[in-house]
């Protein structure tokens, strides 16, 4: 079984239609044995969207979902700076609609406590929140989280799963910061493949807490995936990083909807 956590439906992919351009991510996800496919952000992308932006992606991941809902879980995109937008958003696409996660990204730290009512409301609809994070040797975006900033929410929430998106980019240096929240687990998607990597990420953090992703289209399936499959550990560990983990992160909101997988 292979989930990934972490796709997305830019104009690298065929179609005009967000459902199109699924369609086609899911037809080249399947030649790699990808069964299921977690869509984030509509097509195009802002860095500080509008209420109305995110609207808009929004609304592009739930028609997506609705062409394919055997395939795709959707995640919600949230800006933090517009707070009350946010939570509205969480309420028609998680708690009114069919969408299982939350998507944050580069508008405002993660350490910020501009981010506690999300978390709070996410948490009580049980759904799973990823936060990309990123170390960039040239220097981060003014709003861009890194790994230590996650862990600084952590904190303040350590009863809330959140995942590290992108390992942080510099994995070294990523591992360490959230070592001692067991509440973090790590997302493997959309930085180079390493040799390396995920045997560190499992003897620092457990396999339990290794999720992978590929960030498609951005990334390739095959570059991605041979993180996990190149990796020297054992297959027990290699199955719950390839599709277990995720299924068992995402089985309270899934049961509470009552969505089958």
């Amino acid at each position: 079984m292979i989930w990934d956590l972490h796709c997305h439906l830019t104009n690298a992919l065929r179609g005009e239609t967000p459902a199109e351009k699924a369609g086609h991510l899911i037809e080249v996800g399947e030649r790699h044995g990808i069964e299921r496919f977690c869509v984030y952000m509509g097509i195009g992308w802002e860095r500080d969207p509008s209420p109305v932006e995110l609207v808009r992606q929004n609304d592009d991941i739930l028609a997506a979902v609705e062409g394919h809902p055997e395939k795709l879980f959707g995640f919600v995109y949230l800006n933090p700076v517009h707070v009350e937008k946010s939570l509205d958003e969480l309420k028609r696409c998680v708690r009114d609609g069919p969408m299982v996660g939350v998507k944050l990204w580069v508008a405002r730290k993660c350490s910020e406590r501009e981010l506690d009512p999300i978390v709070e409301m996410a948490a009580e609809l049980k759904a799973v929140i990823f936060q990309h994070t990123w170390l960039k040797t040239t220097g981060n975006y003014p709003g861009e989280s890194t790994p230590s900033d996650l862990a600084v929410l952590a904190g303040r929430y350590p009863e809330v799963p959140l995942i590290c998106g992108h390992t942080g980019g510099n994995w070294e240096l990523a591992l360490p910061a959230i070592r001692e929240h067991g509440n973090v687990s790590i997302g493997l998607g959309g930085f180079d493949p390493t040799a390396g990597v995920v045997e560190a990420a499992v003897r620092e953090l457990g396999a339990e807490r290794v999720i992978w992703g590929s960030d498609a289209p951005g990334r390739s399936f095959a570059s991605q995936l041979g993180k996990v499959t190149g990796a020297e550990i054992d297959e027990e560990a290699r199955g719950k990083i390839l599709g277990g983990n995720l299924k068992q992160l995402l089985g309270p909101i899934l049961k509470a909807k009552g969505m089958a997988v």
